[in-house]
């Protein structure tokens, strides 16, 4: 890493968009963009069956070399879900801009159907183990963003307009109807921003 800030990495929920949503950013802004899920892939194999082979601490170990890659790459970054579980990764995270995607389970639902994710596999039904993992890293997400942003609803590239102005300028206003108090907007608005800077 070169400076503090090389890196703008995505964190959050499986299916709240942080790969299709990454690259879009990082053309708007000629970075390169980096995904951790797919440099686990490209060196290891599909991930369901390198936790049928391996396991979730092999997986776990590949995924945090997969984020020292990432970060030392620079650009925008995308981490699988349970990444930020590391706190090796929570302590590298520090030195740079954090953004956290969220999704409603609503919405999720039809973004994770048929999915092969190893940690929704299994006889519960995947939905309300999927709001169990976010509900159990909500806390860590929300920690280490520096700002968030909703995926639930509006288009796509609301969102990554609003992304990309904010790591252009630093700053993203939240719409003129919407009060100062009141943190919560919709798909292309800020969620919440940390008032501290890293």
């Amino acid at each position: 890493m070169t400076s503090p800030s090389d890196a703008v990495v995505l964190i959050g929920p499986m299916g709240a968009g942080k790969t299709s949503i990454g690259k879009k950013v990082a053309r708007a802004l000629d970075l390169p963009f980096f995904d951790t899920d797919a440099a686990v892939v490209r060196d290891h194999g599909p991930i369901d069956q390198l936790f049928v082979e391996r396991g979730e601490a092999h997986f776990r170990a590949a995924e945090r070399a997969a984020v020292v890659e990432g970060l030392a790459t620079g650009g925008v970054v995308s981490l699988g879900g349970g990444a930020v579980l590391n706190p090796e990764t929570r302590a590298d995270l520090a030195g740079h801009r954090v953004v956290l995607l969220t999704v409603s389970p609503r919405v999720v639902a039809g973004r994770v159907r048929d999915s092969n994710r190893p940690l929704l596999q299994g006889g519960e039904d995947a939905i309300e183990r999927w709001t169990a993992i976010f509900e159990e890293r909500r806390p860590i997400y929300e920690e280490l963003a520096d700002i968030t942003f909703d995926t639930s609803t509006g288009p796509v590239q609301d969102v990554v307009d609003a992304l990309v102005a904010w790591v252009r300028g630093g700053v993203v206003d939240p719409p003129a109807s919407a009060g100062h108090e009141h943190k919560e907007h919709t798909a292309c608005d800020v969620l919440s921003e940390r008032s501290e800077s890293k």
